[in-house]
């Protein structure tokens, strides 16, 4: 039986918190009887779920004016912040729009345009002052094409000019009313949002959606940013869906620079290495910036390897490599490379270090500033790597009590959560995997004693009577749960698609994780398994309700 359905069982009396599914059931053992949810899968047809207009993220924001105007001045830093949903800032059905936003796009339309207009970036024809008409029209047209992510008709364009005549009545000449229009371009909801057109807006059935849009969903889930020439190019010849040309299409993308936007979105929040940035241990363990700036490169440049390189998936968890300057190194106990600049390193002999759970990023922000904590710890592998999140804890759950006995390790202290009922069957499943992690102290250096002089118990024992000690034991647990696939696939489609994981995608996620196993389990199958799904490639309407 796997961990997570052993977790399952330790708190079924709750029901999860909403924002997390139940993961799938264990694979069918020998001599049972059939499992009926993998018989469901096998005859239900996939629901491709539905699609919510979605608004550019800051990220997204910063990275398409990047590759439209070559502008790196990232104005979305003004923006208000984007809020969460299922884990990310990407999810459609959170990114809001409000007034003060609005007023913050109209001023970096304004600043972004005059700033490329200096710079030269409309220079590809000369605007005649007495018939600047055709060289606007090619101007517009072209750059209206790359912002709206589509073609523009002809109807758009003539609008677009139709700022000239408007300037010429102010008294202003022709440059001015272009860049008016360049102006209005950047805050057309054709380009602040994600527009996708239902040729059959109605029709209820599963459809596939226009090669256009398709670009724009594989462009923003790979690189949080606009489609390229070539994909576009590739888009409106009709070719995209095709699966020589769209699998093409992925591994030329995932081989770009671009694509370091899964490192710093989707791993930013899935690892939790954003997080780093806010916070703040106690002075008394010596953190400071430059032990922060090299935790997070080691874990951005770890997973970047798993991007562009061979390495399974799952292997996050215990592989035997890392990156590390003499700053993080003398942290982590580590021979120094000799350099200020994070340098490749072989784990062997240090296999504590191995994998996520020796990574001093997502140590420290499973920590309070004070102490570790083993419920935070505990949580984080339960959500983002089984996805079987516990429910919130009751109003009148306490904290940890002072200890009035130095002697006392964490574990000893927390004994009092497990014997409350209230508290115990929640508490059941997450300290153990927390406890597999206390030999590493608030900022993740390595400790066999807590500060008060108590010896660390690293043991763990999970519903189950499974038992493990320490943080290795702990992570070859973990790797060999059946659920780790399903759970890895559930976050990387919520992200791809910008919407949480449903009830009814519960055979998507199964089906991709499957196959991406089946094809080497390597992170670019899973990105090829996504993109090949219904859910990706496919949409359906609405249909009509009548009107009393």
């Amino acid at each position: 039986m796997g961990l997570a359905v052993l977790l399952l069982l330790g708190c079924n009396d709750s029901p999860p918190r909403a924002r997390v599914l139940p993961g799938p059931e264990a694979p069918e053992e020998p001599n049972t009887s059939v499992d009926p949810q993998d018989t469901l899968c096998r005859s239900e047809s996939r629901d491709p779920g539905r699609v919510t207009l979605h608004r550019l993220n800051r990220a997204e924001y910063d990275n398409t004016v990047r590759d439209l105007l070559g502008d790196t001045s990232t104005p979305a830093r003004d923006f208000p912040p984007d809020d969460h949903g299922f884990g990310f800032d990407n999810n459609a059905d959170v990114l809001s729009m409000s007034p003060l936003l609005m007023e913050k796009y109209s001023h970096a339309a304004q600043v972004l345009v005059e700033t490329a207009w200096a710079k030269g970036r409309f220079s590809t024809c000369a605007l005649n002052p007495a018939q600047p008409e055709p060289c606007a029209r090619k101007l517009l047209r072209d750059f209206a094409r790359k912002a709206w992510r589509r073609p523009v008709t002809e109807q758009e364009v003539e609008g677009l000019v139709a700022f000239i005549a408007r300037a010429g009545q102010q008294g202003d000449g022709p440059e001015v009313g272009v860049k008016l229009a360049l102006r209005s371009v950047l805050v057309s909801p054709h380009f602040l949002f994600r527009v996708e057109l239902d040729a059959e807006p109605t029709s209820t059935a599963p459809h596939p959606i226009g090669d256009v849009e398709l670009a724009s969903r594989l462009s923003y889930f790979l690189w949080s940013s606009m489609p390229d020439e070539a994909l576009l190019q590739a888009a409106e010849g009709g070719h995209l869906h095709e699966p020589s040309v769209l699998e093409a299409q992925v591994r030329r993308m995932l081989a770009d620079p671009k694509a370091r936007a899964l490192v710093d979105n989707f791993a930013g929040q899935w690892l939790y290495t954003r997080a780093l940035d806010f916070s703040q241990p106690e002075p008394r363990y010596g953190f400071d910036e430059p032990l922060r700036q090299a935790m997070r490169q080691e874990t951005q440049l770890v997973f970047q390897e798993f991007v562009s390189g061979n390495h399974r998936f799952k292997d996050l968890l215990d592989a035997p490599f890392t990156y590390v300057n003499d700053r993080l190194a003398a942290h982590y106990g580590l021979p120094l490379p000799g350099t200020n600049a994070m340098t490749r390193v072989d784990l062997q002999g240090h296999p504590e270090r191995a994998g996520l759970f020796g990574k001093g990023a997502l140590l420290t922000v499973t920590a309070n500033p004070d102490r570790t904590s083993p419920v935070k710890r505990g949580v984080w592998v339960l959500e983002q790597l089984l996805c079987k999140a516990p429910p919130p804890p009751p109003p009148d759950a306490g904290g940890l009590a002072p200890t009035v006995d130095p002697t006392l390790n964490i574990k000893a202290r927390m004994a009092q959560h497990r014997a409350n009922p209230t508290c115990a069957g929640c508490h059941t499943l997450m300290d153990p995997l927390g406890f597999g992690m206390e030999n590493f102290d608030p900022v993740g250096r390595w400790r066999t004693k807590e500060e008060g002089g108590a010896a660390v118990d690293s043991s763990g024992e999970l519903p189950g009577g499974k038992t493990f000690t320490g943080v290795v034991e702990l992570r070859g647990v973990v790797k060999q749960d059946p659920d780790l696939s399903a759970c890895m696939t559930r976050h990387l489609l919520t992200y791809a698609l910008g919407r949480g994981a449903e009830a009814a995608d519960r055979c998507t996620v199964r089906d991709i994780s499957q196959q991406a196993e089946a094809q080497g389990g390597r992170f670019t199958d899973y990105i090829l398994a996504i993109v090949r799904s219904g859910a990706f490639l496919q949409r359906h309407g609405e249909a009509e309700v009548s009107k009393p």
